[in-house]
């Protein structure tokens, strides 16, 4: 398949109108479906209340397992000597050292032994591309030095930092002092500038890091380096990897069958700023935080989010990322998945890339900035369409049960995203307002109390492994910090209706009456200093 992008929005009819409508009518219909099942029988609207719920519950159980499973790989993967391990992926054989080998490493050297072709560890270089628009410098050099201070040789990186041309002189004199003051640590730096205003581009990221990786082609073509050596982690401007990242990131690469044809994702981890973040913001983090930890425990749904890493020639292949999207991260799966005829995958990291929690100069504004970043992650929903176009309506060799399945499992995550929490509290108080004289309806509430009773457990589960993923209290916080901490998420109910429903379903509506987004809203990003002091910087230079 050549044609990967996304058509313009004036060229949206037939059946790819068909399916921007269908999630945000799905979710419609499954919220009211409750009160009109109630209106024509009681009884009916019991029984679909009491099987939505049995659902709701095994995923729970199953959730909470996964969560705890998922912490525990985390916690080794941090603890691994990554470099050590890559030695002997080079040396095809165990070396001499009192480093952690896994199980899984001693089958690696075994099934690499009668591989043809591996990439060597030693023979990969990374480059980090930063996308920047108007952010600090408080916001920004912490993550450059996150790179240069990891546990991986610098002179093996190449920095790039993406800076948006309409952010204006500012930004582009930090960002130059910047590549000024590191460069020389690292293989190769460059500031790569994106010209605002052009033709068949959203104003969002996707122009920007492509911009950036065309600059990176063009220098290692000069510098005759082979791109298939070359891994391409996407960096925001406050994401800091872990210090084992990059050495995480090359052993899996060397592994892993058919490198090109997949990507590499890192679990992200909002705990930057954790401790000065307001409650509810501190609640959506650290339970944003549970979900990607679960979700390395399901590698078949894995996907491309925020930060994530590409073999270079791949993305030169498929020409980077799209740019008529704001949503570039989670649609470059599908641009990919596609490009490679389905015949490609996501690799899940266990070590993390450390991200900001939503904070913004003031409560109000920062509960805003939430907002609009939820929206902007639910109008993934927009991928429905393509993947349909593409994978049913266009030419391509993937599998039609694959496509079909992707494409099943895609639409009822955005269905249940806007509709879980709504149904879970509220459905079961309507056949009973309906029918005070039935006994089934009568009887739903108390059923449905006993269970979400039971289903304490497993947020109790869940509020623990949020607990103990937090990183050290600043000293500037006394201990009542902590028991905040603890408190905060009986604010649960109100952050999953009002950032996860109510976005869900404000993406979902748009989608359906042609009221696209196509502008990247910036997540606003102020920090705190030692003292406590806000230092906080327009995110949206022309907002």
């Amino acid at each position: 398949m050549t044609d990967l992008e996304i058509p313009y929005e004036k060229d949206r009819h037939g059946h790819y109108r068909f399916f921007e409508i269908l999630p945000g009518a799905l979710s419609w219909t499954l919220v009211l479906l409750p009160v009109v099942l109630s209106v024509i029988n009681a009884t009916l609207a019991v029984f679909f209340i009491l099987a939505y719920l049995l659902i709701f519950f095994v995923r729970s159980v199953a959730y909470s397992i996964r969560a705890l499973e998922g912490y525990q790989e985390m916690k080794h993967q941090k603890s691994l000597d990554w470099n050590a391990l890559c030695d002997e992926i080079e040396a095809e054989k165990v070396l001499p050292g009192g480093h952690k080998r896994p199980k899984w490493h001693l089958k690696n050297l075994k099934r690499l032994a009668v591989r043809k072709d591996p990439i060597a560890p030693s023979k990969i270089l990374h480059a980090v591309i930063i996308a920047t628009v108007n952010e600090s410098r408080e916001v920004l050099e912490p993550t450059i030095q996150a790179v240069l201070h990891a546990d991986y040789d610098p002179k093996k990186i190449m920095l790039v930092i993406a800076y948006e041309g309409r952010a204006g002189k500012d930004t582009e004199d930090r960002v130059n002092q910047l590549i000024k003051l590191y460069g020389k640590n690292f293989k190769h730096a460059m500031a790569v500038k994106h010209p605002p205003n052009i033709a068949g581009e959203v104003i969002g990221k996707g122009g920007n890091v492509t911009r950036a990786g065309q600059a990176l082609q063009k220098y290692l073509e000069k510098a005759k380096i082979d791109p298939r050596r070359v891994l391409v982690t996407t960096l925001d401007a406050d994401n800091r990897p872990d210090q084992r990242y990059f050495g995480a990131l090359s052993y899996l690469y060397s592994v892993v069958p058919d490198q090109q044809k997949a990507s590499y994702q890192p679990l992200p981890m909002f705990t930057n700023n954790i401790w000065d973040a307001p409650t509810l913001m501190r609640v959506i983090a650290t339970g944003n935080n549970l979900f990607y930890i679960v979700g390395t425990r399901r590698q078949h749904l894995s996907r491309n989010f925020s930060a994530h890493a590409q073999p270079m020639q791949a993305l030169i292949d498929m020409n980077f990322w799209s740019v008529r999207t704001i949503v570039e991260d989670g649609h470059h799966f599908w641009r990919s998945y596609f490009h490679f005829d389905g015949d490609y995958r996501v690799y899940p990291l266990s070590v993390p890339i450390y991200q900001d929690a939503v904070l913004a100069d003031g409560y109000w504004r920062t509960m805003k900035a939430q907002f609009v970043q939820l929206r902007r992650w639910t109008y993934g929903a927009s991928d429905i369409a393509y993947i349909a176009d593409k994978g049913l309506f266009k030419k391509n060799n993937a599998s039609k049960f694959d496509v079909w399945s992707k494409l099943l499992r895609t639409i009822e995550g955005h269905v249940s995203w806007a509709t879980g929490t709504i149904i879970i509290y509220f459905a079961a108080f309507i056949p009973p307002l309906l029918h005070p004289q039935n006994i089934a309806a009568n009887e739903l509430p108390l059923i449905v109390s006993q269970v979400q009773r039971i289903g304490i457990i497993g947020l109790l589960v869940s509020v623990f492994v949020c607990l103990i993923t937090l990183p050290p209290r600043p000293e500037r916080y006394r201990r009542h910090r902590s028991i905040f901490m603890v408190t905060q998420w009986i604010f649960l109910p109100i952050t999953s209706l009002a950032y996860g429903s109510l976005a869900a379903f404000n993406s979902q509506t748009r989608l359906m009456f042609k009221r696209y987004l196509s502008k990247f809203d910036v997540t606003e990003k102020a920090v705190k200093d030692s003292t406590g002091k806000t230092i906080s910087t327009n995110a949206d230079p022309n907002s």
